[in-house]
């Protein structure tokens, strides 16, 4: 569950013994581990491999950003480090409850706020990861361009490569960005949380919605919204006390659909060819 030198790196940066270790949801490309010590309790995500610490670093700054917003809570972070095999990113752990109404209508609002924090330019100060997967944040000012080109091509492209699309399937760079300009509604560069599906929020037992695992970019809004609808959806309040915060209209069902399509991606190059289906109904509907 956890190496000897692993706990021994912790408990050194703690400076507390760790008195037990269990494995905790969250760990689909990682693991995640609940630590408890005689002064508290810690979430520890491990990340294996040569990538493994600039991943969490970038976890670790998407986190800092959302947190910076002032917008709505994520948990702190204790330390990232590396290990002789991989990194740790050391985090404040959040006893979560059930999602009520209340609660949900909370976090609809708080995500409404977030996204009106706002920059010039689409992208972030550095590419960053969604998954174990590279994203790619170049600076651009128009979104039908950045989701072209920073979004869609380089997941079509490793889908090509890895043979789970063919050449035919995958539609050239000037036809996804023309479509796009048709289909995507006009929205300044917001800040989102990037990944946002039923399993990167938290509500706290004292009911505070708290975001964790972040994507983040300045990005079209539409994209927290997507995610959020790609596995079933949460609460139709959440989606009520959105709205009612927001300062941007709604995406059209149309959008939902194309912004999905990025996450369907990248599920299909995480996990393979049970997402072809889903996304080559997308790309044959809308390019």
């Amino acid at each position: 569950m956890m190496s000897k030198g692993l706990k021994e790196h912790i408990e050194s940066l703690l400076g507390l013994k760790i008195s037990s270790v269990m494995s905790v949801s969250g760990g689909d490309i990682s693991q995640a581990l609940k630590i408890s010590t005689s002064a508290d309790q810690f979430f520890c995500k491990y990340q294996a491999g040569e990538e493994g610490y600039a991943i969490l670093k970038a976890e670790k700054v998407g986190l800092a950003a959302l947190a910076g917003s002032g917008k709505i809570k994520t948990p702190e972070v204790i330390g990232l480090s590396k290990t002789e095999d991989g990194a740790f990113l050391l985090l404040e752990y959040i006893e979560s409850k059930s999602k009520g109404e209340k609660e949900m209508i909370a976090f609809g609002s708080q995500l409404a706020e977030l996204h009106q924090v706002m920059a010039e330019t689409y992208g972030w100060e550095t590419e960053n990861y969604i998954g174990s997967l590279l994203q790619k944040n170049t600076r651009m000012g128009g979104w039908p361009g950045f989701y072209t080109y920073c979004r869609l091509l380089p997941q079509l492209e490793l889908a090509k490569r890895a043979g789970l699309l063919s050449e035919r399937e995958v539609p050239l760079a000037d036809r996804l960005e023309s479509r796009l300009g048709e289909i995507c509604s006009a929205s300044k560069p917001s800040l989102v949380h990037g990944d946002l599906w039923g399993g990167n929020y938290l509500i706290s037992e004292d009911g505070t919605p708290f975001l964790i695992d972040p994507s983040v970019s300045y990005s079209h809004p539409g994209m927290d919204l997507a995610m959020s609808k790609l596995f079933g959806g949460f609460s139709a309040s959440f989606y009520e006390a959105y709205q009612e915060a927001s300062r941007v209209s709604f995406p059209t069902p149309e959008e939902i659909e194309v912004y999905q399509l990025y996450y369907l991606l990248v599920h299909l190059n995480i996990f393979g060819v049970s997402y072809a289906s889903s996304v080559r109904s997308i790309m044959k509907r809308y390019f």
